[in-house]
């Protein structure tokens, strides 16, 4: 009997150790598969967060370039009027100076009518160079709005096509990490199969990523070259508005150089008269 009961014991433990060892490969199977998420999800934690930072990184440098754009805008805009400021207030001193003399010489009443056409001409011609001003103002807020939404365009175009690599290649990964896990589970029986089999899938693997990589840098260099062609577009629109400025300048030189020339011929034509009259009225006496 005391036989029969060690037997029964010995059975027992050795059943029960059997368990035991079951239990703790299984125990041991949770762990690494809870050690795997756990560190896969550590991983793309990281990607994120670093994602989220370049991603604040870019609009706070979009929104200091935008402030920097509007300051340098507001100074150009000041600095031209106070250039302008300074020119009317030499002209209105000139001005006052020449209607001085003027109105103590012998030729007020002539003086006064071409005073007038003067300052019909003249205030003609402050509203045609405020209304170009403002034309070429509208136009330059015109094109800088139009850039500025393709440029948004731009980046979102590129911000898309980041996503769609990293989305494929992380359904990529996930997919060679499952082919991984199931080599690894059927290494025991066919071995030699598996690994002919895994060196097909890298070779495919390697073949999909090549092509989704080369199809994605043909994308950037289109895009880099569509942006190369509004840069130079841009620029001759510059150049452009540049020569009109400056044809509009020399057309406003012309015009107030023959204003001053009609002018001075005026004066010595009336100089030429008065003097006439002077020796014909020495003459009689």
């Amino acid at each position: 009997r005391c036989f029969y009961d060690q037997k029964i014991l010995e059975k027992t433990f050795g059943e029960w150790k059997e368990q035991w060892a079951v239990c703790r490969e299984r125990k041991l199977s949770l762990r690494a598969d809870n050690h795997y998420r756990h560190l896969l999800l550590k991983l793309i934690f990281k990607a994120w967060r670093a994602y989220v930072c370049q991603q604040e990184g870019k609009r706070n440098k979009y929104y200091i370039a935008e402030s920097h754009a509007k300051k340098q805008t507001m100074l150009r805009t000041w600095r031209h009027w106070l250039v302008y400021v300074g020119v009317q207030r030499t002209k209105h001193g000139m001005q006052s100076v020449a209607l001085a003399f003027r109105e103590r010489s012998c030729l007020r009443i002539s003086w006064a009518v071409w005073r007038r056409q003067h300052y019909q001409k003249c205030s003609g011609h402050k509203m045609n160079i405020l209304a170009l001003q403002h034309w070429a103002q509208s136009l330059q807020f015109r094109a800088w709005l139009q850039w500025q939404e393709l440029y948004l365009y731009t980046q979102n175009e590129k911000l898309k096509d980041i996503r769609a690599v990293t989305h494929h290649q992380h359904w990529e990964l996930r997919r060679c990490m499952g082919a991984w896990l199931g080599y690894l589970n059927l290494n025991r029986v066919k071995k030699h199969q598996n690994e002919l089999a895994q060196e097909f899938h890298r070779s495919r693997t390697l073949r999909r990523c090549f092509s989704n990589w080369q199809q994605s840098w043909e994308c950037r260099r289109r895009m880099h070259a569509h942006q190369r062609d509004l840069e130079k577009q841009a620029a001759r629109i510059a150049l452009w508005r540049v020569f009109a400025r400056w044809k509009n300048y020399v057309v406003l030189c012309v015009e107030k150089a023959q204003q001053c020339e009609v002018a001075e011929k005026h004066y010595k034509r009336h100089l030429l008269v008065r003097a006439l009259l002077r020796g014909g009225w020495q003459g009689l006496w």
